[in-house]
């Protein structure tokens, strides 16, 4: 598929340390993040040890942050004419369902989190110096109509259910 660009891309970011290595949900080893990769299995110790070195406390976002950041990511979306499918901003993660020309998701991604900084600063919701951002997100490529019917519903009512099949 290459260049292609998919018909969507199934974007989710996390707030800083909310998901660590080790956790009992699984993770994703950054050395081999690539679709399909099983995750790394839960190790409490690998919890405990990482949970050690963060730099700052976890992010948990508020009733009020959480809106500022649905505001700020619909604003980008506008205003980069990215078509907006879907959106949940949760207390510690983000996901986004969008249609966009570009094939590089990584940019997409990151504007994202800078818009919904810069927004949460403006609105003085977020007045640390560190972002309130994991590094990276997920950005997964969806390529048929039934990929896209699915994640929509995953995103706007499946929170707590497995992330779909995308194919």
């Amino acid at each position: 598929m290459g260049d292609s660009v998919p018909l969507a891309y199934f974007i989710t970011f996390r707030t800083y340390g909310t998901w660590l290595h080790g956790d009992e949900r699984g993770a994703v080893d950054r050395f081999h993040n690539y679709y399909g990769t099983p995750l790394i299995q839960p190790d409490q110790d690998w919890r405990a040890r990482n949970e050690r070195v963060l730099n700052h406390e976890p992010v948990t976002l508020s009733d009020s942050q959480r809106n500022c950041v649905d505001a700020a990511i619909r604003q980008t979306c506008e205003v980069r004419t990215w078509l907006l499918r879907a959106l949940n901003v949760r207390t510690n993660h983000v996901h986004v369902v969008l249609s966009s020309e570009s094939n590089r998701p990584d940019r997409i991604l990151n504007a994202l989190k800078a818009n919904a900084t810069s927004q949460l600063r403006k609105y003085r919701e977020w007045s640390r110096t560190f972002s309130p951002w994991s590094e990276g997100g997920s950005k997964r490529y969806v390529w048929t109509e039934l990929g896209l019917e699915r994640v929509i519903d995953y995103v706007v009512n499946g929170q707590d259910g497995p992330v779909p099949k995308l194919d």
